[in-house]
């Protein structure tokens, strides 16, 4: 839904499908969110050309996701651009700033060829 020179945003509602055996919305619903929001705060730093991948993703889920949740909105910032790495961080929050799980990531840069 938005994005920056090294910030993006993504947002998302969970729903029904998204569950596990448990009742609640599987972990990978909040790592995706999360791990997408990453990736595109990482890739908004680099020139046309250039790629990445993920060498690290740390996601901590703090509070269970259910279909009453709502819209949930995974917010990533750059902390480091280096010429072969970047890290970024990420939460994931409701409507109302309630904090659901948070991320963190390396990646590496590969420039263009």
């Amino acid at each position: 839904v938005e994005a920056e020179n090294g910030r993006a945003v993504f947002e998302g509602r969970p729903q029904i499908q998204h569950y596990n055996p448990f009742g609640t919305v599987h972990g990978g619903f909040a790592a995706t969110m999360l791990d997408s929001a990453l990736g595109c705060a990482v890739h908004s730093t680099l020139p046309a050309g250039d790629g990445f991948t993920t060498l690290e993703l740390k996601v901590n889920l703090v509070r269970a996701i259910t279909q009453d949740t709502g819209l949930v909105r995974a917010e990533a910032r750059i902390l480091h651009r280096g010429r072969t790495v970047a890290t970024a961080d990420a939460d994931l929050k409701d409507a109302s700033g309630k904090l659901y799980a948070h991320a963190s990531t390396t990646c590496m840069i590969f420039p263009a060829k």
